[in-house]
């Protein structure tokens, strides 16, 4: 019974998760793991599977510091009993370095995708669906550093994985397009992301019926799509059939439908229908506090929001502290140098500069700078608008010596190459 005590309680905190019994799926995989310690010793593959599916569990409830070092011990314990090349060293490698891309440690995540890629390769052959989904996931990560020419070949190459793989109407088809689609939205090649967007919606609503989750993510993308086109009218019906997908999937407290209320929300405080986004927004907090706690990084993403619309209608004493337990939650849940972390704390600066703070907003400013330069090439977008507002902000501040030199900083990496070379690498 001992033997294989680990195994049942692995499938008890299995199973108490797909139920959504979070709390208590994470108290069982806890025991698990003792178990298997105690039972096979700290360096058995057992207690790597087990300190995996914690990791697995602290990850999904957006606890990414708590999952790294479990990752990162299984990591060691599969390498050194099973060795270096072991499929199960690719999963965990592959997870490890999701992770670390969704904390935007893009340097750190980058080696541990090719190093799974390979192995995968060499194990399964690269035509494997299990290989595309590495290279799906690269794909992503170059894409996040906005490194579009490096994200497109694998996307395509991940499409055509799936296609002869799986087959032309599989869900995992729809994924890739879905991907591909964005990666042309976010350049703003708006002709080439919608037919891809539509054909994905397609599949999805084929092979998985009119409401299901996915159905309801690529609608909001393609409503996305139009409202960035000015096509409010095409965009709002697509919003609301997503929120409604998510409300009778899922019942209306549940997190994901909070985020589709931040969604329809966002809808409408771009368009100034600030009164009409307010609620919408508090709605999604409120479900986001009471589903997930009151430190999870998607209360984050709701408190930012809120923030934004009291910024937006210069309500600078209700935006502030929003704004600043957000950028709490965030760096202590995803780490100090996450992009959420650099997205408030330039937000945090703004509002600072327009109550006249101005050593305050300068520190904020700069910090988030840094840490765009940190995730991005310096040609990216957000360093580059970053660089020019902290110029503007120093000229318009009578630091007209700090802002020549961002200027100066702008004018040579607009002359050094980058673009060149990033059409050399694809």
């Amino acid at each position: 019974m001992m033997s294989n005590e680990w195994e049942i309680l692995t499938q008890e905190a299995e199973n108490l998760y797909n139920a959504g019994k979070y709390d208590r799926a994470m108290r069982v995989a806890k025991k698990a793991l003792n178990v298997a310690e105690r039972n096979m010793g700290p360096n058995h593959p057992n207690v790597a599977n087990c300190l995996y599916n914690l990791a697995f569990l602290y990850y999904n409830q957006g606890q990414s510091k708590q999952a790294e070092p479990l990752y990162e011990r299984a990591l060691t314990i599969f390498e050194n009993a099973l060795g270096p090349d072991h499929p199960d060293v690719a999963i965990c490698l592959y997870n490890l370095a999701t992770l670390y891309s969704q904390q935007g440690q893009y340097s750190q995540a980058e080696p541990l995708f090719k190093r799974a890629l390979e192995i995968q390769e060499n194990s399964l052959g690269s035509d494997h669906p299990a290989v595309a989904s590495i290279i799906h996931n690269m794909a992503l990560l170059y894409s996040y550093q906005g490194q579009y020419t490096r994200a497109e070949p694998l996307f395509k190459r991940t499409l055509t994985i799936r296609v002869n793989a799986l087959s032309p109407d599989h869900p995992n088809v729809a994924m890739s397009l879905f991907n591909l689609a964005t990666l042309y939205y976010n350049q703003g090649q708006y002709e080439q992301a919608e037919p891809l967007y539509k054909h994905a919606l397609a599949i999805y609503e084929n092979a998985l019926g009119p409401d299901h989750p996915d159905v309801a993510e690529c609608l909001y993308n393609l409503a996305n799509l139009y409202y960035n086109q000015g096509q409010y009218a095409q965009a709002e019906p697509l919003f609301k059939r997503a929120l409604a997908i998510e409300e009778n999937a899922l019942g209306p407290d549940h997190p994901s439908v909070a985020e589709w209320l931040n969604n329809l929300a966002n809808l409408y405080s771009e368009q100034g229908l600030y009164a009409q986004a307010e609620p919408l927004f508090k709605g999604a907090l409120t479900i986001q506090e009471n589903a997930l706690g009151l430190n999870h990084p998607d209360v984050a993403n709701s408190l930012y929001n809120l923030a934004n619309l009291y910024l937006y209608q210069s309500q600078y004493t209700q935006a502030e502290p929003l704004y600043k337990r957000a950028l709490t939650i965030w760096e202590n849940s995803l780490g100090p140098d996450h992009l959420d972390v650099a997205n408030s704390l330039n937000k945090l600066a703004n509002l600072y500069y327009h109550q006249g703070q101005i050593p305050q907003a300068e520190l904020l400013f700069e910090r988030s700078l840094a840490i765009y330069e940190k995730a991005f090439r310096p040609d990216h977008p957000k360093v580059v608008s970053t660089l020019k507002d902290l110029a503007d902000f120093y000229r318009k501040t009578g630091r007209i010596k700090k802002a020549k030199a961002l200027e100066d900083k702008l004018a040579a990496t607009h002359h050094s190459g980058y673009g060149q070379e990033s059409e050399k690498t694809k």
